[in-house]
């Protein structure tokens, strides 16, 4: 018989997989105690960050921490008192919505008085102005509805704007004054 092993049947049957070499058992033993320190330090990082309330930039929390957009626009208007001047522009941004794409394509609001709670519409023309005027009541339900209840008292509406107004002399083009026809 031959000396290679590969040539001999019986001894090949004998043989079993290749034990695992020394380097092998630690690759495995490292990548086994990484999965578990990951999901004990995600589970001990969660913990943590829920005693201290989130991600923060230092020991304690102060008003340097990052926050997220939609929180520090929430924040803002809050601190400021601007929730019902916010409500009121996503109002007029809505426009078409409340009031339906015929009206809004007419009537624009303007303003909105928050001392008053009077919303300002102007209408592109006596006909529209008319015909929201009597809309009126049902509008400010609508949008009391919207807006919470008190938040629009009136609706003002004004009419189409008439041409711009000049103050002083009108003078003829090239004239000297309201002088110059007497001699």
């Amino acid at each position: 018989m031959s000396d290679d092993p590969s040539q001999n049947p019986a001894e090949n049957a004998s043989k079993k997989a290749p034990e695992p070499s020394g380097v092998d058992l630690a690759r495995v033993a490292l990548r086994a105690a990484k999965e578990q320190a990951r999901a004990r330090g995600d589970v001990a990082r969660q913990k943590k960050q829920a005693r201290r309330g989130g991600l923060r930039s230092g020991a304690r929390a102060d008003g340097r921490d990052p926050l997220a957009l939609g929180a520090a626009i929430n924040r803002l208007i809050t601190e400021r008192g601007w929730e019902t001047p916010a409500a009121v522009g996503g109002v007029m941004g809505r426009w078409p919505q409340i009031v339906g794409d015929d009206v809004a394509k007419h009537c624009v609001p303007e303003k909105y008085d928050e001392d008053e709670r009077i919303l300002v519409v102007r209408c592109d023309s006596t006909a529209w102005a008319t015909n929201l005027r009597l809309l009126a009541p049902t509008l400010v339900a609508r949008l009391n509805e919207d807006l919470g209840h008190g938040a629009v008292r009136q609706i003002k509406v004004n009419g189409p704007g008439g041409p711009a107004r000049r103050y002083g002399l009108l003078r003829a083009p090239g004239s000297t004054g309201p002088g110059d026809t007497y001699g």
